[in-house]
């Protein structure tokens, strides 16, 4: 059997875990910039709050007292996320991260002691105990269905977390009420074909022929039709070395300065860099790109990227660093304001197997011992403890203005306890 771990209103729960007064209350968590809300509790959905929705179309409420907002604490999140998969590593040896809310995990029925039903919802209270986030654990045959299992948990309360769904007339009863633009693997776009065609729900889809399905969407779409059947066609898919590394953010204002938008690349470059060595590899390319504000037609527009090659493929920030420095100023125009910038690392080769150019000079241990070093202590003492000269010594220049505390990643954010009150 497989099992869908998704975590509830991931973002505001976390912001909930430090702030139990938010309880019951309407709360938001806004994507970067403080654009749009990304995370909404059930409070605020029945407000009428949209996924996606532009702040400004709801700002009066916060005005009003009737919703809490905040902006994306991204540290604080992957950290609780990872406390949630400690968890479910636990559980279960095979455990494959779908994202940072949702985990697939493969189970036996020897090992759940005979009881996918009971097994789901123990681990639901263990999820919740351990880390303090409300999960949904959906069992089913098949990846789909224990998608779709999840869901039913947040649906219906009564199943506690937990939901085994495994009788074929079960499923059939679920799949005749299941929105088809909720099934996994069924796009906006294949929605609106198929909505035009008279299929509203996942029994709509499955009651399909094969031979038709495959010729609307390819083998893909077999796939998910087989999964809605009870076959299993989509396996677990373990953690693979990532073939390119973005980083780049939208400022909070432009930047007309080459001196800042300089320390802003810097900064994405020192982060696409240690996520480059978090997984052992090197890269033999970087593409350097600034743009401006599209929105903005009264200004100057500007849109350039440049490809970097290095002759030895390279984890090293200092000399990727350098590099994209160089192709920065090769682009910037005076009088221009930029909204955006970053950085992509490509063409990688495992760390051990680099093929060093013939007339490469560089001192290669020297620099691994270095970023060693660097990495190590930023993982010890606090991201960006230790960094280039060049990096902004303001962080990214992000709106954030509703930003909660680092409580489980800074020392002077920690939640301090007074026992004599």
């Amino acid at each position: 059997m497989y099992a869908l771990v998704d975590c509830n209103n991931f973002f505001v729960s976390c912001e909930r875990l430090f702030r139990p007064d938010l309880e019951g209350r309407a709360v938001v968590v806004l994507s970067n910039n403080d654009g749009c809300a990304v995370s909404r509790s059930n409070e605020a959905k029945q407000l009428g709050i949209r996924m996606g929705q532009p702040y400004f179309e709801f700002a009066h409420l916060e005005h009003e007292g009737k919703v809490t907002v905040f902006s994306s604490n991204y540290i604080l999140y992957g950290d609780i996320s990872r406390r949630v998969q400690s968890v479910l590593r636990e559980a279960s040896p095979d455990v494959e991260v779908y994202s940072i809310d949702e985990s697939f995990l493969l189970i036996d029925e020897q090992a759940v002691g005979g009881d996918f039903d009971a097994w789901a919802k123990a681990l639901a209270r263990r999820c919740k105990r351990l880390t303090g986030i409300p999960v949904g654990v959906g069992v089913a045959p098949t990846k789909t269905l224990a998608k779709i299992a999840s869901k039913l948990c947040k649906q219906y309360p009564a199943l506690r977390g937990g939901c085994y769904m495994h009788r074929p007339e079960d499923i059939e009863k679920v799949l005749n009420k299941f929105p088809l633009s909720d099934v996994w693997g069924i796009g906006r776009r294949y929605n609106a074909r198929f909505t035009a065609l008279g299929m509203h729900t996942a029994a709509d889809f499955a009651a399909r022929s094969a031979e038709w399905v495959r010729r609307e969407m390819g083998v893909s779409g077999l796939r998910t039709w087989r999964e809605l059947h009870g076959v299993p066609c989509i396996t677990l898919e373990h953690a693979q070395p990532k073939q390119s590394i973005c980083c780049s953010r939208s400022f909070a204002s432009e930047i007309s300065s080459i001196d800042d938008l300089q320390g802003q690349l810097a900064t994405f470059v020192a982060m696409a860099a240690e996520k480059l060595r978090k997984q052992h590899s090197a890269a033999q390319q970087a593409t350097v790109f600034i743009l401006t504000n599209r929105h903005r037609t009264e200004l100057p527009q500007h849109y350039e990227s440049r490809l970097i090659t290095f002759a030895t493929p390279t984890d090293d920030t200092l000399q990727i660093g350098k590099a994209a420095a160089e192709a920065l100023r090769q682009m910037w125009r005076k009088g221009v304001g930029y909204k955006k910038a970053g950085i992509v690392l490509s063409n990688f080769c495992p760390r051990d197997q680099i093929q060093a150019d013939l007339f490469d000079t560089k001192d290669h241990l020297r620099s691994a011992k270095l970023m060693k070093a660097i990495d190590t202590i930023n993982a010890t003492h606090g991201a960006g403890r230790i960094h280039a000269a060049t990096q902004s010594t303001e962080g990214i220049k992000m709106s954030r203005k509703r930003l909660s505390p680092s409580y489980t990643s800074s020392w002077n954010d920690i939640i301090v306890v007074n026992a004599n009150k």
